[in-house]
């Protein structure tokens, strides 16, 4: 893993990084982490946000759409839970939202063992 100071990376490639399968982690300019109580000064958040027409947008919605995402990949609950820091399973279970589209593929999978199986 590569660590970078925030401060010390372009901003032409910040936005390279937003079509990269590739992840980079930051850090403040004395090499700490970032966490919840320094990233809306360090970053100026709420100026951001408001600069995109979303000024409602909280950080933790990231999260929680990356993980929402992660999990309609099929991932299980341990990923999950592994990919977030979660100790409880009932913590992973929120990202794991029932959708029309699941249920979908869900009912396709047992038609398909079900053909299958029968003459």
């Amino acid at each position: 893993m590569v660590w970078y100071s925030i401060s010390s990376v372009p901003t032409s490639t910040l936005n390279s990084f937003a079509n990269s399968v590739f992840a980079a982690a930051f850090t403040t300019e004395s090499g700490r982490p970032i966490w919840r109580g320094n990233l809306n000064k360090i970053i100026a958040w709420k100026g951001s946000v408001s600069q995109i027409g979303q000024p409602n947008l909280h950080f933790h919605d990231l999260r929680h759409t990356g993980n929402t995402l992660a999990a309609r990949t099929g991932a299980s609950t341990r990923d999950l839970m592994a990919r977030m820091g979660h100790d409880s399973p009932q913590a992973a279970l929120i990202y794991q939202h029932a959708t029309s589209e699941a249920d979908q593929a869900i009912a396709q999978a047992l038609d398909a063992q079900i053909t299958v199986t029968r003459p």
